[in-house]
């Protein structure tokens, strides 16, 4: 089982080997790596230490998610203007 407190969003780019990932659940929270398995070992100490961070700083620190999904998409392309 792989045990996040928030879900996931992990996508792939047109390099095979950097994949970008982030939290919908908690804002500000992103990352990257060189393959899925290396965007999820990141983001579950990532995640820790981004919500230490949010608490050091009095920030709010969203409640966990009680059904953290784990998806993974292709990149994005972003319009241009």
């Amino acid at each position: 089982m792989i045990e996040l407190n928030y879900s996931l969003v992990i996508e792939a780019t047109e390099d095979p080997n950097f994949f970008g990932f982030y939290s919908p659940d908690l804002q500000g929270f992103t990352g990257v790596g060189h393959s899925v398995e290396d965007c999820l070992y990141k983001a579950r100490n990532g995640i820790t230490e981004h919500t230490k961070i949010l608490r050091t700083q009095r920030m709010k620190v969203p409640p966990r998610n009680p059904d953290p999904k784990i998806t993974i998409q292709n990149e994005r392309k972003r319009k241009s203007a």
